[in-house]
């Protein structure tokens, strides 16, 4: 017989599943809360369908997203209006980078698919004296503390499904059509090679299997 538990987390699967919204976009906000009003060029590694690209170009003189995967280069240029200061690129992370230096450089859910110290010291080489780099990451649950913030996650995103889409099923926004893997790095690597490459950067765990790493360069 199917354990309660398992049971409860395959009605919750499905519900989710019919109930979907994006994780990655729900730190968006977040994002520009710890940024300057105005800033000269952003960066962001793994833009996707564009969406915090252009939340940036709000702010920004200049934004250049790049992502690995041409389709959904594609996809976001064509939802990206003409007089918006966002661009995209099809390009490979860590190696090809725009060379900036850039004010704020951006990497949402992406990080786990590269190496992470040659992309975080990418990203230090390629920030602007003074600019601010923001991760919002996965990572491996490992601790107690880890699996204790997964399990109040659970049915805070149901209810968070269910209001965003106001009780209606619906089908996957565009950003979340290109899956992520899993992480298989636990927080506590990920806090410890990130202050060697990144001295004084800020982690913390967040809801919804989600980190967030701050570090403003010298």
């Amino acid at each position: 017989m199917t354990s309660l538990p398992h049971r409860i987390l395959r009605a919750l699967d499905r519900f989710n599943a019919t109930h979907p919204w994006d994780h990655n976009a729900h730190y968006h906000r977040w994002i520009l809360r710890q940024l300057p009003r105005r800033f000269g060029s952003a960066l962001d590694v793994g833009s996707g369908t564009g969406d915090l690209a252009r939340l940036l170009a709000t702010r920004a003189d200049e934004v250049h997203g790049v992502d690995s995967d041409p389709v959904i280069v594609s996809r976001a240029r064509r939802l990206t209006p003409e007089a918006t200061a966002a661009s995209f690129t099809v390009a490979e992370a860590p190696a090809r980078l725009p060379a900036g230096p850039h004010d704020v450089i951006t990497c949402v859910a992406t990080l786990h698919h590269l190496p992470f110290t040659e992309a975080l010291d990418a990203f230090r080489r390629h920030l602007a004296p003074g600019g601010t780099l923001i991760v919002v990451g996965l990572y491996r649950p490992q601790t107690a503390t880890d699996h204790l913030l997964a399990a109040t996650a659970i049915p805070l995103n149901a209810a968070t499904g269910w209001l965003k889409n106001k009780g209606r099923s619906t089908a996957p926004p565009a950003s979340m059509t290109a899956r992520t893997r899993p992480a298989d790095m636990p927080f506590s690597d990920i806090t410890e090679a990130a202050r060697t490459v990144l001295p004084g950067a800020r982690l913390r765990r967040r809801l919804f299997w989600r980190y967030t790493l701050t570090w403003r360069r010298p």
